[in-house]
């Protein structure tokens, strides 16, 4: 590998933040089944083959990429908040920071579902739960279907945005599960109280 390094210096040109941030912008402009490893090798100049001296596989940099996502999930909570509000406010910031990224929902719920990335945000709702007094299995389990709601709530405005951005649905349409107005952060806030007041009404430790 060393050889090949010294006789074709694209191979090292460029750093592994270099392709992640590369391939962040293909995602944004043109969305994840546009992000090929053939299409991201031609933004940097670079055989498809070179990618592969920082990520093994597309996976992995798809892995990267949840990670840089949900990177920005940092909601500013005050530090004498309850369990509640860091929670709602946990939930919300990791809303903003899927939707920051076209089709973001859906590359950080595949490589969660791997386990190969993105474990921050389950981290921080199990976190934000305990706080409550809840022990840890429950907190972790509440945590889960929590993040299994944001996900699939944010993978479906995404998909909606599209579809709209098309012009594929009929004037007037709602065919989806969310609550038909233009406010999505309304419907998105009344599923997570729906999730937290569940979770008042159990025992706690």
């Amino acid at each position: 590998m060393a050889g090949t390094e010294s006789a074709n210096p694209r191979y090292v040109r460029h750093s592994r933040d270099d392709v992640a941030e590369a391939a962040l912008r293909i995602l944004d402009e043109l969305g994840l089944p546009d992000l090929t490893m053939r299409r991201l090798g031609a933004a940097l100049d670079v055989q498809p083959s070179a990618l592969y001296w920082h990520f093994p596989n597309k996976q992995t940099l798809l892995a990267e990429l949840a990670d840089r996502i949900v990177a920005q999930h940092a909601p500013a909570v005050h530090p004498d908040a309850d369990w509640v509000e860091r929670t709602r406010a946990e939930a919300a910031g990791l809303r903003d920071a899927l939707l920051a990224y076209r089709d973001g929902a859906e590359v950080v719920s595949s490589t969660f579902a791997l386990g190969l990335g993105a474990s921050a945000p389950l981290t921080r709702l199990t976190a934000a739960i305990e706080a409550g007094g809840f022990d840890e299995e429950t907190a972790h389990r509440a945590a889960t279907a929590l993040l299994h709601f944001i996900l699939g709530h944010v993978s479906h405005e995404q998909q909606r945005l599209q579809y709209d951005s098309l012009g594929v649905l009929a004037d007037g349409a709602t065919p989806d599960a969310l609550d038909g107005s233009e406010n999505q952060a309304d419907a998105f806030a009344f599923g997570v109280t729906l999730l937290v007041t569940g979770l008042q009404r159990l025992p706690v430790a």
